[in-house]
């Protein structure tokens, strides 16, 4: 009867320990999720970004050409040439430094995608681990609550004796 109450305890220590396994896979799910989205927030930032660096060389480079073909008739010209070749430099640097992180935030959003994953699936196991276990327990109590009346009914016919 003892050892019975024992397995008892034991199972429903079991079932709380799985439980509180569980809901902690779900919070780290929770907050990967969560950075996860911040990583694609800041995905699409640096994309809308670099389009905008994109048109924005593309607007000096015709810019550039204009002043080229000004520069041909007036030798004055030729700094404004210069000016924008320095711009369009420095925005095809920038540019270049966007892609940069726009690749290492995707490699941390797949990243972040495969542990989502991974903890999902751990959360399933211990999911099924914590039914098993809890059909165990029903089942022992099943049994406990069976010997339990054999018990009753021994000291029954004892008395009866």
């Amino acid at each position: 009867m003892d050892k019975l109450k024992e397995k008892l305890s034991s199972l429903r220590m079991e079932a709380d320990e799985a439980n509180l396994r569980a809901d902690e896979l779900a919070a780290r799910i929770k907050q990967y999720e969560h950075e996860f989205a911040l990583k694609e927030q800041e995905n699409a930032s640096l994309i809308h970004k670099n389009e905008l660096l994109e048109k924005e060389i593309e607007r000096l480079e015709q810019q550039l050409l204009e002043a080229k073909m000004v520069a041909e008739d007036d030798s004055g010209c030729r700094n404004i040439s210069e000016s924008l070749q320095k711009k369009i430099q420095l925005l095809e640097e920038e540019l270049e430094k966007n892609d940069v992180n726009l690749q290492k935030t995707t490699d941390e959003l797949r990243h972040m995608d495969l542990k989502s994953e991974y903890f999902e699936r751990k959360v399933l196991v211990l999911e099924k681990e914590r039914d098993e276990i809890e059909a165990k327990y029903e089942e022992m109590i099943k049994k406990y609550d069976l010997v339990k009346a054999e018990l009753d009914e021994v000291n029954q016919q004892l008395e009866n004796l």
